[in-house]
């Protein structure tokens, strides 16, 4: 067996693995989720816009707290004993290396999380609606947690971390679709969600493997 032929196999067993991880932890999340909007009582005192946003400036706390905070401590502690405390000197191990890109993936999705929660927040009139604010905070925060620890186990199962980018993705959705709604009615709502989908199409298929040949 060749090296490339090898190698393309190694990708469709660790793809297979990716995506099957990625169904599961879907249902796990759909299911906290629901359990949280469904079961939870209502939040008290969310009538006014002020109360609801800084409930959510909590939630962003604890998520901050619990995924970023705890990524840089762990950057931090490796390099502290370990000839990594210089950078410059290029000592990685690959835990050090998986925390590093833990990190940054955390910085990055976190923006994401806090803006669509603060917009979720916005359309959320009283406190049985804001359960649902509460449930995209915990399935982001164990989003998080298992991309970290999936990640340690292999880079397939750092896809177990997906429904927490994903539940970003469907509060930002639905937050612009209301907001076009306001402006624009019926039409306002379905654009955006058609450009966007029509964006990630072109990014799928334009980011696909060219073979050399």
């Amino acid at each position: 067996m060749t090296g490339s032929t090898h190698d393309s196999f190694d990708f469709r067993r660790q793809r297979a693995i990716g995506i099957a991880g990625i169904a599961v932890a879907s249902l796990l999340a759909l299911g906290i989720w629901l359990g949280i909007d469904y079961l939870v009582s209502p939040l008290p005192g969310m009538d006014s816009l002020g109360a609801r946003m800084l409930l959510t400036l909590k939630c962003c706390c604890v998520a901050v707290l619990f995924c970023l905070v705890t990524g840089v401590e762990a950057v931090a502690h490796e390099r502290l004993t370990s000839p990594a405390f210089d950078p410059l000197v290029g000592f990685e191990t690959r835990r050090l290396r998986v925390n590093q890109r833990y990190l940054q993936n955390t910085v990055e999705q976190i923006i994401v999380f806090a803006v669509s929660l603060f917009g979720l927040a916005a359309y959320s009139p009283d406190g049985s609606a804001m359960r649902a604010v509460v449930a995209t905070t915990v399935v982001w925060i164990v989003g998080r947690a298992a991309f970290w620890i999936g990640y340690h186990r292999s880079a397939a199962l750092r896809g177990l971390g997906a429904p927490g980018m994903a539940v970003s993705m469907i509060v930002l959705l639905y937050v612009v679709s209301r907001f076009g709604l306001e402006i624009a009615g019926v039409a306002g709502a379905i654009v955006p969600v058609a450009v966007f989908f029509a964006v990630e199409a072109v990014l799928f298929w334009g980011t696909r493997p060219v073979d050399d040949a």
